[in-house]
């Protein structure tokens, strides 16, 4: 009964007005007495976060909360590309040469996603990833790769829910949402992160400090579900054969490997 409840509560962030209340409400001390049963609807591994439960002084607090130290191993490979998320990957595909990719029978732009063909060249040609994170979730966000932020930017203003039927009814969700956009440069490419907002609930927050990211290593965090879609340089990054969507795999865990490009100095 009470996962219908939570169910709708969440899709009443779609609406401007109901968005606020609910942030105010997940923000408010009050929130904290229905952590329990949030946390017991959604299954959440309580062994593994920072605190006890009873420590989170507002819903918020507990949507964004941290894990135990060595809850989450990075594969230690040099080569290896680690999710940055606990998710479900959704999708997993090329990125056409024209700059686009086709996810639940939908057609989505690269240069919209990205806000430039500029910015969209570079990928054309490469693989695309899509990480769904829902309620459920742990919502920190981290670095698949170790490397140099190149740029960082938002864009969008508005979200609309970016789970399964969001994705296969929803209009550009993929491209359209608030999004933040980190564009890495690593030893054999580029990866963009692209952190989509869900919802109404516009917040990613980064927290990373300076210019190098580390494997592995937090770099920002949602509240509430979202959506991360990786984009991988043309010829640099090889998929683990043994991931097929949908996936169900926790941040850290390898998803493939860089590759070293032929005639690369």
């Amino acid at each position: 009964m009470k996962q219908p409840i939570y169910r709708f509560l969440i899709e009443l962030t779609n609406g401007r007005i109901t968005s606020y209340l609910l942030q105010k409400f997940a923000q408010s001390k009050l929130s904290r007495f229905v952590i329990p049963s949030f946390s017991k609807t959604y299954k959440i591994n309580e062994q593994e976060m920072e605190k006890e439960l009873k420590e989170y002084q507002s819903l918020h607090d507990f949507f964004i909360r941290k894990l135990k130290t060595n809850a989450r191993i990075t594969h230690a490979a040099e080569e290896a590309v680690v999710s940055p998320v606990d998710a479900v990957i959704e999708d997993i595909g090329m990125i056409e040469s024209t700059r686009e990719i086709v996810v639940k029978g939908k057609t989505y732009s690269i240069s919209e996603m990205l806000g430039s063909k500029e910015k969209a060249d570079v990928y054309a040609g490469g693989e695309y990833m899509i990480l769904y994170l829902s309620p459920s979730h742990y919502h920190r966000i981290h670095s698949p790769v170790t490397g140099t932020v190149l740029e960082q930017w938002t864009l969008g203003r508005k979200s609309y829910p970016v789970n399964r039927l969001g994705l296969k009814y929803g209009r550009d969700t993929l491209s359209k949402n608030y999004r933040t956009i980190t564009e890495i440069q690593h030893e054999e490419g580029k990866i963009a992160v692209i952190k989509v907002g869900a919802m109404f609930v516009n917040s990613i927050e980064t927290t990373h400090n300076g210019d190098m990211l580390e494997k592995g290593k937090e770099m920002a965090y949602f509240t509430f579900g979202s959506t991360v879609i990786l984009l991988f340089e043309k010829d640099t990054f090889m998929l683990d054969q043994s991931i097929k969507a949908p996936f169900n795999i926790q941040a850290g865990k390898r998803i493939g490997d860089t590759v070293h490009r032929s005639g690369q100095v």
